[in-house]
């Protein structure tokens, strides 16, 4: 996979054609449809492989931002309140203010460089849906 594919940045939509770029293997538990997990662990147990260039249909884009934490929100607050009335404010009150957003300024940052994660359900030719899977695992059919 690309860093360009990684990143989410290749649009995928709903009902868009895709093709698997990777061969994958799915390993864990299985469920049949229907029930709740059972209380033995390992009681079905399954692998499956499937091989690069499958094609399906994408079912559903989810996209799952960053976290924004309390500084960076913070820092958002700080630095909108700084550029629409920093003008207007007395000049301690700014050099206050400016100290307060270089201070949070690192927190903006770390946030700024999470990536978007976007995942996908695909339907594949085969019947097999697959879930929750990286935009990066497939590439446009």
């Amino acid at each position: 996979m690309t860093d360009e594919e990684d990143e989410g940045s290749m649009t995928l939509n709903v009902g868009q054609r895709v093709r698997l770029v990777a061969d994958l293997r799915l390993a864990g538990s299985v469920i049949p449809a229907g029930e709740e997990a059972p209380d033995e662990t390992g009681a079905f147990a399954a692998s499956l492989a499937l091989a690069a260039g499958i094609e399906g249909t994408v079912e559903r884009v989810d996209e799952h931002h960053p976290r924004e934490s309390h500084e960076t929100r913070e820092y958002l607050r700080l630095r909108s309140l700084l550029d629409d009335f920093g003008h207007q404010m007395p000049s301690a009150s700014r050099a206050q203010l400016d100290e307060q957003v270089a201070a949070l300024e690192e927190h903006w940052l770390a946030y700024q460089r999470q990536k978007l994660r976007v995942t996908l359900r695909v339907r594949l030719d085969n019947g097999f849906v697959l879930d929750d899977v990286p935009a990066g695992a497939f590439t446009s059919g």
